[in-house]
């Protein structure tokens, strides 16, 4: 196993535990639907979310929870492969992938385990509140933030 695969997984480990167990103590510890006041901006909020990011497909039968897993699993598969083809030198890359991966899987295991997202964190200002989301989401941006990251470093070079 080379140094950035052993990174990006081990990223990708630490992403899905903390989803998980943040998931877990949500799940244990709010009644849904029903926000918690922690910061001015900030609510804990128990919700549940069938379809895609902003709860695309959320009205559907229930079809797109073996879409999105299928999606998942895919997705999964080639972040490791990419992961796996990295060049020498791309931790930031290999975190990146990983954050991505962890976040994949962590909403994979819900949809498997529930046929939902479980979303908790509830952002606003001023009355207008950002669609609930949870750290597997959280990871996902990051980590696609990081790539652009690293795409832009690399055109600044020239690479």
């Amino acid at each position: 196993m080379t140094p950035l695969l052993r990174l990006g997984l081990l990223t990708a480990a630490a992403v899905l535990l903390l989803d998980q167990a943040t998931k877990l103590a949500a799940e244990a510890s709010l009644a849904p639907y029903q926000p918690v006041a922690v910061l001015p901006f900030l609510n804990l909020m128990l919700a549940f979310n069938p379809g895609a990011a902003f709860s695309l497909l959320a009205d559907q039968p229930g079809w797109q929870r073996w879409f999105f897993s299928a999606l998942a699993l895919a997705v999964s598969g080639y972040l490791v492969w990419w992961l796996r083809t990295l060049p020498p030198g791309e931790r930031l890359q290999a975190m990146a992938l990983g954050l991505i991966l962890g976040g994949a899987i962590g909403n994979l295991v819900d949809r498997l385990r529930l046929g939902v997202v479980v979303d908790f964190i509830d952002l606003h200002h001023a009355g207008w509140h950002w669609p609930a989301f949870n750290v597997a989401d959280a990871g996902i941006t990051v980590g696609v933030g990081l790539i652009l990251l690293a795409v832009f470093r690399d055109w600044r070079r020239g690479r």
